[in-house]
């Protein structure tokens, strides 16, 4: 005689999820309580490849040229003209970045000082070679091109279609085979100057 133990779970639950299910990426469950400074995105050249690779989805939309912020009504946009362009398809669509900082404004006209301003949106600090989507399902590549290139016009900057087991990016400058982290990571040596002018090639000949 054998017994099978079952306890209830919540309906919230999920075995597996990238993101929680209540969580808003479009703005930070915090509120905007305490000002952000603007800062700048992160450059990481110290040998990390986080965030330039697709790790959930087949495809991916990756930013190319420069950092910059972008506000989540920019980003919300991007993600209706995918979702559009991919109307009756079976697909999954994952976010890899998160309005989470606070931009602040004031006035026309207004004399310096007297605090800085007041809330005006959210936005994201995305840095160069990031990964923004991530599209998973039975589509045709084609299609997710043209759904990418969609929404990379309705954002800020150049963008890259990516595909799962492309090399990563350190910086601007690609992983790929003959390059190796260590090679990337070695300090510069400072050579002599009389080893550096030898390498120099002569405009005369001897």
């Amino acid at each position: 005689m054998s017994f099978t133990l079952t306890f209830p779970t919540k309906m919230s639950e999920r075995t597996f999820s990238s993101t929680s299910s209540l969580t808003n990426w479009l703005a930070p469950k915090r509120g905007h309580n305490e000002k952000n400074r603007k800062g700048r995105p992160r450059m990481r050249t110290g040998g990390s490849t986080k965030g330039t690779t697709v790790v959930w989805g087949d495809y991916g939309l990756r930013m190319r040229d420069h950092d910059r912020r972008i506000a989540a009504k920019q980003l919300q946009i991007a993600a209706d003209a995918i979702k559009t362009r991919l109307r009756g398809q079976r697909y999954r669509l994952y976010t890899r970045v998160c309005a989470n900082i606070g931009v602040y404004t004031k006035g026309n006209e207004v004399r310096m000082g007297k605090g800085k301003g007041s809330f005006d949106y959210w936005a994201a600090r995305v840095a160069v070679s990031r990964v923004l989507f991530e599209l998973k399902g039975d589509l045709h590549e084609q299609i997710v091109r043209d759904a990418f290139r969609l929404a990379g016009n309705k954002l800020p900057g150049l963008y890259e279609f990516v595909r799962k087991g492309d090399p990563p990016v350190m910086g601007i400058t690609k992983v790929e085979a003959g390059t190796t982290l260590e090679q990337m990571q070695r300090p510069k040596i400072n050579l002599p100057m009389d080893v550096t002018a030898g390498r120099i090639p002569a405009t005369t000949p001897p």
